[in-house]
């Protein structure tokens, strides 16, 4: 007798499965799948909160991800193909990077959660609120930045943020 294919199930998505079907994550999920970090996504064994920008934030800025920082003054030097790839790559790094702080169940607590991106934190602050709504409604990121919604995975947490996280 052959053997029957059962196919692996979960209750609840990964959060690879909610950035996939979530519209407004479409330009943040293209840079994470750029990098080996979103390998986690996918990962059942990861704890992760992800602070993913909507599509209107990430189209806001100045400089895109894969850009960096603003360069110093022209000074004539002129670099390869390969090194801008490079330098590409590593941008959006950081920028995903600076986005994930690696524990969940995160408590959203006034105070500094490292992210991923060495030496980088995200402040959270409690914002006024109605009493009845969600925790993560009564969380400001760095002075700024709120929480538009929350979807759980099971093995994370996604909050849709409203700006970027500053890498500076």
């Amino acid at each position: 007798m052959p053997d029957v294919y059962t196919p692996l199930t979960n209750e609840k998505p990964t959060l690879a499965d909610l950035l996939t079907i979530e519209p407004s994550a479409s330009i943040f999920y293209s840079y994470a799948r750029e990098v080996e970090l979103s390998k986690g996504f996918a990962d059942n064994d990861s704890r992760l909160t992800l602070l993913v920008p909507t599509n209107k934030a990430v189209m806001a800025l100045t400089r895109k991800p894969h850009q960096g920082a603003a360069p110093p003054e022209d000074t004539g030097v002129v670099i390869t193909d390969e090194e801008l790839d490079a330098r590409s790559k590593e941008n959006v790094v950081r920028w995903v990077s600076a986005h994930i702080i690696p524990e969940h169940p995160l408590v959203l607590s006034p105070g500094a959660h490292p992210t991923l991106l060495d030496g980088k934190s995200v402040t959270f602050r409690e914002a006024a609120g109605q009493p009845e709504s969600p925790e993560w409604a009564h969380v400001i990121l760095d002075d700024d930045t709120h929480i538009i919604a929350a979807k759980q995975a099971a093995n994370g947490v996604v909050y849709m943020i409203d700006d970027t996280v500053k890498l500076n």
